[in-house]
């Protein structure tokens, strides 16, 4: 029988498409990764993680916070339509988007902290493709059965049977889908109202359309997608290497101790023979399918759970524990040596990080602490410049908005300085004598628009540009703002 023909290529030969097609495909099928059920304290801690998750992001919208008539009581609500964020006792408004910028900032700086000194562990705990993807394997093993029963109904032939574990197993999968899509939607509606109006079809289009989006999005990554959402879609693990060093602790295998594998017989591993019994349930194990006996690796998520799969092996062999275990590469060279090892948490990186932290929680908490309950925002006319007046004087015009943030009716008093003997004067309110305030009443939680002229006399102009500072002051509560501005008049020549 003859032989196939092997293509054959010096290596200073150029690969032909055919040839480059042949010894490596772009695209590979996807191998479904089938997680097995593992106990121990790995898994414990993560499901604990997964209960406290979960319970957070159903229950946060229902929680009510008093701030007042007419405000929203929801503790945490983001109100596209009146402009406004709530967080318990902080209330956003849009030209304050730098709080949230740096509660983002806050979050990376510890997302890095906590990387560069125990790994992945986000990625394995509490991010939330990790959760959801946890909760709907849970659902999967509970309805069809555990790794081998999965297996095995997949690769059966369409029956009765196959069919309605499936549909079952989809139908839970969409209905947590729809609480997680209608969840996350109550975070910018008020949570009863919204509930009431969703199931008796008195919600907008706009509401269903998220809440079917966030549906769809779930039910796809979670259900679907999984494990390839962490390896191809999420960047972190393409640049979480920049935050490891030597010193980090990270899922690790004892290769030392447990090479080579074999000796599968209860007791001590036979001469010559490493720990490791080349069962593979560390890799039955892994939530992304990963043999972490090849070392790190960009899918390892760094939940643990091969650590649970292998002691419990290990227990049964009656052969020590943690061949596969959270350690340092540092503690894992000393230890193939016999000397003794130290977690080092304080490191050039980690206090770098942990200053960082601190920075930003010190200026976002002095932030805080020193925001006022009112803004003034003042925009001169540009058309015209300015108005000469029948008696000489110059008058210039601005519009001036005050941004009222308490939850009361306000009078604050207006006055502007920088020009002796100017005065001011605000459309449908009042006029100041020379010198002296104008009282501005402002309604609680919005933004009042007034218009305001400011004449100066000629001879107290010096420049045809002079700056002035109008200020804005609660005589009652003693908070105020300032404003800068500008008051334009004739060119110098043109003044006497």
């Amino acid at each position: 029988m003859e032989k196939p023909a092997v293509a054959v290529r010096s290596r200073k030969q150029k690969p032909t498409t055919e040839a480059a097609s042949a010894d490596q495909s772009l695209y590979a099928d996807r191998v479904k990764v089938y997680p097995k059920a593992v106990t121990g304290p790995y898994r414990r801690v993560k499901t604990a993680v997964l209960v406290f998750c979960l319970s957070l992001y159903y229950l946060v919208p229902w929680i009510r916070w008093d701030r007042g008539p007419g405000a929203p009581d929801q503790a945490v609500l983001i109100d596209m339509s009146a402009g406004r964020a709530y967080f318990l006792w902080i209330e956003i408004w849009p030209q304050e988007v730098y709080y949230i910028t740096g509660l983002l900032v806050l979050g990376a700086f510890g997302l890095f902290l906590v990387t560069s000194l125990y790994g992945r562990v986000w990625c394995g705990y509490t991010c939330p493709q990790t959760v959801w993807t946890d909760l709907f394997m849970w659902v999967e093993r509970v309805i069809e059965g555990d790794r081998g029963a999965r297996m095995r109904l997949d690769q059966s032939p369409l029956s009765v049977r196959k069919v309605g574990l499936k549909t079952a197993t989809h139908t839970a999968w969409l209905l947590i889908s729809l609480a997680t899509g209608g969840a996350w939607v109550l975070y910018f509606n008020n949570a009863p109202t919204f509930v009431v109006d969703f199931f008796t079809g008195a919600a907008t289009a706009k509401q269903y359309f998220f809440v079917g989006l966030f549906t769809a999005t779930t039910y796809l990554l979670a259900g679907w997608a999984r494990e390839q959402v962490c390896t191809y879609m999420c960047p972190w693990p393409r640049f979480q290497a920049a935050m490891l060093d030597r010193d980090s602790m990270v899922v690790t295998y004892e290769k030392w101790r447990g090479e080579p594998r074999g000796g599968s017989k209860a007791g001590p591993a036979p001469e010559g023979l490493g720990d490791c019994i080349d069962c593979g349930q560390c890799i039955a194990a892994c939530p992304t399918g990963i043999d972490i006996r090849d070392g790190l690796q960009l899918e390892c998520i760094g939940c643990g759970l091969c650590i649970d799969a292998c002691n419990d092996i290990m227990t049964k062999v009656g052969r020590p524990l943690n061949l596969v275990t959270f350690d340092t590469e540092n503690n894992q060279e000393a230890r193939s040596k016999g000397l003794p090892t130290k977690f080092r948490p304080v490191r050039p990186r980690t206090l770098i990080y942990a200053g960082l932290l601190l920075l930003v929680c010190a200026v976002m908490a002095a932030a805080l602490a020193t925001r006022t309950t009112v803004e003034v925002n003042v925009l001169r006319d540009r058309a015209p410049l300015f108005v000469t007046l029948s008696d000489g004087d110059i008058r210039n015009g601005y519009t001036l908005k005050i941004l009222n943030k308490r939850r009361a009716d306000v009078d604050y008093e207006l006055s502007v300085v920088g020009i002796d003997g100017a005065r001011l004067v605000v459309q449908d309110v009042g006029e100041s004598d020379r010198g002296g305030p104008v009282v501005l009443h402002a309604q609680p939680d919005t933004v009042v628009p007034f218009r305001v002229f400011v004449t100066a006399p000629r001879g107290a102009l010096t420049s045809d540009s002079t700056s002035i500072q109008f200020i804005l002051r609660d005589p009652v509560g003693g908070t105020g703002d300032r404003y800068d501005a500008v008051f334009v008049g004739p060119r110098p020549a043109a003044l006497h």
